[in-house]
């Protein structure tokens, strides 16, 4: 905490967990790897957040942005049943809810459908669709000038 920066939250009778998930696509100039990141917001204040790089070498943007979906929904679950455990409020009735701004991650996840071009992608990313199919988890496309992740995918300055 400073001054100038604070986290807040504000009470609300319906707790709802919201997630964003954003990635680059092969931003490691050494080892191609795209980096994933993540934050989760309740009652308007941040409560969780991650910043990776995935442990595969991703072949399209959509797919460095899918895996990246993947990981923001299984931390999502988690976080949502870690709220639900402790009782901080009585239930958390609205399903997770994840934005990505990559449209055909969002598609992808929604839809059970596998085109040419994304076959290769791991059997264990496309458990997303199981969430959604079960209502768990809404995937929602947002636009990147609204994507509040998108920092946490980007390198550090050389002044830092």
């Amino acid at each position: 905490m400073t001054k100038d920066y604070m986290l807040m939250y504000r009470r609300t009778k319906n707790l709802e967990v919201v997630g964003y998930s954003d990635s680059d696509f092969v931003g490691c100039v050494d080892s191609r790897k795209s980096t994933s990141g993540y934050i989760f917001i309740i009652v308007s204040g941040a409560v969780s957040w991650r910043s990776a790089k995935q442990i595969l070498i991703a072949t399209s943007t959509m797919e460095a942005e899918f895996v990246s979906c993947f990981e923001a929904t299984s931390h999502g679950v988690w976080l949502k049943s870690f709220i639900s455990s402790h009782r901080i409020m009585d239930s958390i009735s609205r399903p997770l809810r994840i934005y990505s701004d990559n449209s055909a991650a969002a598609f992808m996840a929604k839809n059970n459908k596998s085109g040419s071009r994304s076959k290769h992608i791991d059997i264990k990313y496309l458990a997303i669709r199981e969430r959604v199919e079960e209502g768990k988890v809404v995937i929602e496309h947002i636009s990147t000038e609204l994507m509040l992740a998108d920092p946490l995918t980007k390198g550090m300055h050389k002044e830092f």
